[in-house]
C-alpha cells in the first residue's frame, strides 16, 4: 500500500487531465509572465514605495515635533492661559460656569454603574453641574438597573437626569443630538462626554474647565485614555502600543502646531457654543466625533490635548470585538473624507496650513495610506516578488523605511518594546480588515454605516483579572501569544477564503 503511486488510484482519464490542466497553468503563467504580470507587479511597487515615502515623512515629521515639545516642555498650560477656578465671595458658586456631563449608553450591564457613579463623584459644584445619562438600551431589565441607579444617586442630591428615547435614530450621535434639545441644557456653558466603560478622576473638570473658561478661543480640551485592562493579554497590550502612539505623539502633535486634532469621542469637554456653531452632532457618518471635530475646526475653533489628564477605560479583550472596532475606525474615517474633503477646500475661516494638514496628513496618510500601506505592500506586493525575481524591490523600502516606521510607531509603549514582533505580526493580520473597512467608507458600501456596540466587561473584568493573578503569570503571557497568533492567522485566512 505504502508504494502505491497516485496513477495506481486515480483513474488514467484523470491523471491526464490533471496533469494537461497543470501543464496549462504552467504555460499561462510564462506566456503572461513577461508581458502582463512583471510591469503590473513593477507598478504596483512603485505605488507602493511612493505611499511608504508618504507615510515615513509623516512619522519622521512627528517625531520630530514630538521631540521638540519635550525637549522645550511646551506644556499645554505655558501655550494657553491657564488659572486654577477660585471662590468668589460676592457670586457664590454662581461664578463658576455650568457644566453637563452625558453618559451615552446602550445594554451596558457590567458598566453603567462604574460610569454613572465616576460622573456623579466628580468635583465641582453641586448646583453648576448636571449629570445626563442617555440611555438607548433595548434590554427592559438593563434599562430598569440604569433608572435605579441614577435615582439612587439622585437621592443623594445628584442633580442627574435619566433620558430615554423611543428609537436608535442616528446611534450615539442620535442621542447626543437628543440629549442637548432639553430645556436644562439652555443653561450650561460646557458638556463633557464619557462614554460608558469611561471613568473620569473627581478632579478632571477643575483641570480641564479653565482651559476654556480662559481662553475663548479653545472649544474643545481632549484628554487622554488609560487603560485598565491592558495586561489581559497579548491582544490588549498590541491595542495599547497602537492607541499609546496615537495619543502620545499624533494628538500632541496636532495639539502643539495648532494644527488639528480629531476628537476622540469621549474625555473631552466641549464649549456648547462651539458645537452649536459647528451644526451640532450628525449622524452621516459612524465617526460622529471626528465629523463634528473637522466641522467646528473649519469655523475657526482651537482644540488642545491634554496628555496628562487621563481618563480610565477599557479595551475591547475578545477578537470579535475588536473586529467591529477597527471596521468602524477605519470605515468612519474614510467616509467623512468623501463627504468633505471639497467643503475642506473651498473654507476660508482657516489657514492653507491647516487645510492641508487635514486633508493630507490626518486624513489621507493617516487614515487611508497607513492601512493601504500594510497590507498591499507588506502582505501582498512583497511576498510576490518573491515568485517574480524580474522585480526587484529597494533594500530601503523593504528593509530601513518599514523598520524605522515601526520603531517610531513603539516609541508610545516603551514598556512593551519586547513585543515589536508579535505587534508587527498582529498590525499585518488586521491591516486585511482595515483596508477593506476604508475602501467600504471611500465608496460608501454595505456596511458603511453598520454600528455594533463595542462589548465591556466593567466588573466582570476585575474578576477575571482576581482569579487569573492566582495562577503563574508566565504561563498565561506565553499561552495568550500562542493563541492570539493562531487565532489571527486563522481569521486571516477565513476573510482570505
Amino acid at each position: 500500500m505504502d508504494q502505491l503511486s497516485s496513477t495506481s488510484i486515480l483513474p488514467d482519464a484523470f491523471q491526464g487531465a490533471h496533469d494537461d490542466i497543470t501543464n496549462q497553468i504552467g504555460m499561462l503563467w510564462e506566456q503572461s509572465r513577461a508581458p502582463l504580470i512583471v510591469p503590473a507587479l513593477k507598478l504596483a511597487v512603485i505605488i507602493c514605495l511612493g505611499m511608504s515615502l508618504m507615510l515615513f515623512a509623516e512619522r519622521v515629521y512627528m517625531g520630530i515635533v514630538i521631540v521638540l515639545v519635550k525637549l522645550f516642555r511646551e506644556k499645554p498650560e505655558k501655550r494657553y492661559k491657564w488659572e486654577s477656578m477660585k471662590d468668589d465671595i460676592e457670586l457664590g458658586n454662581s461664578g463658576y460656569p455650568m457644566v453637563l456631563v452625558q453618559i451615552p449608553m446602550y445594554n451596558e450591564k457590567e458598566v453603567y454603574q462604574l460610569s454613572i457613579g465616576a460622573a456623579c463623584g466628580l468635583s465641582w459644584p453641586a448646583d453648576r453641574i448636571i449629570i445626563q445619562v442617555l440611555d438607548d438600551s433595548t434590554d427592559p431589565a438593563i434599562k430598569d438597573l440604569v433608572e435605579v441607579e441614577c435615582k439612587r444617586w439622585a437621592s443623594k442630591g445628584i442633580n442627574i437626569k435619566y433620558e430615554i428615547r423611543d428609537n436608535r435614530n442616528g446611534y450615539k450621535a442620535g442621542a447626543l443630538k437628543e440629549g442637548m434639545k432639553h430645556s436644562y441644557v439652555k443653561r450650561c456653558d460646557f458638556v463633557a462626554i464619557f462614554d460608558a466603560d469611561f471613568q473620569p478622576e473627581p478632579e478632571n473638570l477643575w483641570r480641564t474647565i479653565p482651559f476654556l473658561v480662559h481662553n475663548p478661543e479653545l472649544g474643545l480640551v481632549q484628554a487622554r485614555w488609560k487603560f485598565v485592562n491592558s495586561d489581559e493579554c497579548l491582544m490588549t497590550r498590541m491595542q495599547e502600543m497602537s492607541l499609546d502612539y496615537h495619543f502620545t505623539v499624533e494628538q500632541e502633535v496636532g495639539s502643539s502646531t495648532n494644527a488639528f486634532f480629531g476628537f476622540n469621542g469621549t474625555a473631552g469637554v466641549w464649549r456648547i457654543s462651539a458645537l452649536n456653531e459647528a451644526g451640532g452632532w450628525k449622524d452621516r457618518t459612524t465617526v460622529e466625533d471626528m465629523d463634528l471635530a473637522v466641522r467646528a475646526s473649519l469655523r475657526g475653533w482651537k482644540f488642545v490635548y491634554v496628555g496628562d489628564v487621563k481618563v480610565k477605560n477599557e479595551l475591547p479583550s475578545t477578537f470579535e470585538a475588536y473586529r467591529y472596532q477597527q471596521h468602524r475606525w477605519s470605515c468612519g474615517p474614510a467616509n467623512p473624507f468623501r463627504k468633505m474633503a471639497m467643503e475642506i477646500v473651498r473654507n476660508k475661516k482657516v489657514t492653507l496650513w491647516k487645510k492641508i494638514y487635514v486633508i493630507y496628513s490626518f486624513f489621507f496618510v493617516r487614515k487611508i495610506i497607513a492601512h493601504m500601506v500594510t497590507f498591499i505592500f507588506y502582505c501582498i506586493v512583497l511576498p510576490a516578488t518573491v515568485l517574480v525575481p524580474e522585480v526587484q524591490v529597494p533594500k530601503w523600502g523593504a528593509v530601513y523605511i518599514p523598520s524605522i516606521i515601526t520603531l517610531l510607531n513603539a516609541v508610545g509603549t516603551p514598556r512593551s518594546l519586547h513585543l515589536l514582533v508579535f505587534w508587527i505580526l498582529f498590525e499585518n493580520v488586521m491591516s486585511l480588515h482595515r483596508t477593506k473597512a476604508t475602501f467600504i467608507g471611500l465608496l460608501e458600501a454595505g456596511r458603511v454605516n453598520e454600528w455594533v456596540v463595542t462589548e465591556k466587561l466593567g466588573d466582570a473584568l476585575k474578576t477575571k483579572f482576581s482569579k487569573a493573578s492566582r495562577k503563574p503569570r508566565i504561563k498565561i503571557w506565553y499561552i495568550s501569544q500562542i493563541l492570539i497568533l493562531i487565532w489571527g492567522c486563522s481569521e486571516h485566512d477565513m476573510e482570505m477564503e
